[in-house]
């Protein structure tokens, strides 16, 4: 496979990852508030780890779960999250963490090993921040939509908790949150 063909190929596939979940159908519904809970305690552990392919299916899964004001604030925090992160990686002059970063969204199978993409970390960067930005508007928008009060409240916990945490604050979510 040429490698143009390569890079168009992983770039639909990242589009799939970052825009296809809301076409994944909704799991079984939970017994139990805690369960539901559970993903985003693992999304948690994930933006932690800094796996945010992982960050994002757990989120959504809980949009699609258990959809409220809050659940579509916290995919779109982990949306603002992947964004954070990216800027900071640029900013440290970091592209090969970059890299890292698209193949996290954009693989995930066995076959990566026998065939791993080549990606220009720079321009990664570029598909992967206008992407989350356009999802975190939209999933913002959503929440908004739900309860604007109580999205305007999380959004301060937000702020407060990237003010606290200036150089890492994608790493977590703020504790009032009780992921």
């Amino acid at each position: 496979m040429s490698r143009f063909r390569r890079h168009c190929c992983h770039a639909l596939a990242l589009a799939v990852i970052l825009f296809g979940f809301s076409l994944l159908p909704a799991g079984p519904a939970q017994a139990s508030s805690e369960k539901a809970r559970d993903h985003l305690k693992r999304a948690k552990v994930y933006l932690a780890a800094g796996d945010y392919r992982r960050a994002l299916e757990a989120s959504q899964r809980e949009v699609n779960e258990a959809p409220s004001v809050e659940s579509y604030v916290y995919l779109t925090y982990v949306y603002h999250a992947i964004d954070g992160y990216l800027d900071s990686l640029a900013k440290a002059d970091r592209w090969v963490a970059v890299e890292h970063l698209y193949l996290n969204l954009a693989t995930g199978g066995p076959q990566d090993l026998t065939d791993p993409p080549d990606v220009l970390a720079r321009i990664a960067k570029e598909i992967l921040q206008g992407s989350v930005q356009r999802q975190a508007d939209i999933s913002a928008a959503m929440a908004t939509k739900l309860d604007k009060a109580a999205a305007e409240r999380l959004w301060v916990q937000q702020a407060a908790w990237r003010k606290a945490k200036p150089d890492g604050w994608w790493e977590g979510v703020p504790g009032e949150w009780g992921w």
